[in-house]
């Protein structure tokens, strides 16, 4: 994930894990040239549950600030 958000100039940093819920800060990049590119938090949380779900079953829930 964080490679998707950082070509386009934005971040993902770990705040928390608890009980099964990981709380990620999500900063958005920016894209003059196609400001479509830049993925929106929803699509960002749906990718991250998507793989979680996958990799760490244990997480349950993704919260993005």
């Amino acid at each position: 994930m964080q490679t998707i958000v950082a070509s386009e100039g934005g971040s993902l940093e770990f705040k928390d894990i608890t009980d099964g819920r990981l709380t990620v800060k999500y900063n958005k990049g920016q894209n003059e040239e196609c400001p479509e590119c830049v993925p929106e938090h929803d699509m960002v949380r749906e990718m991250m549950q998507m793989s979680l779900g996958i990799y760490a079953p244990y997480i349950t829930s993704v919260e993005l600030l």
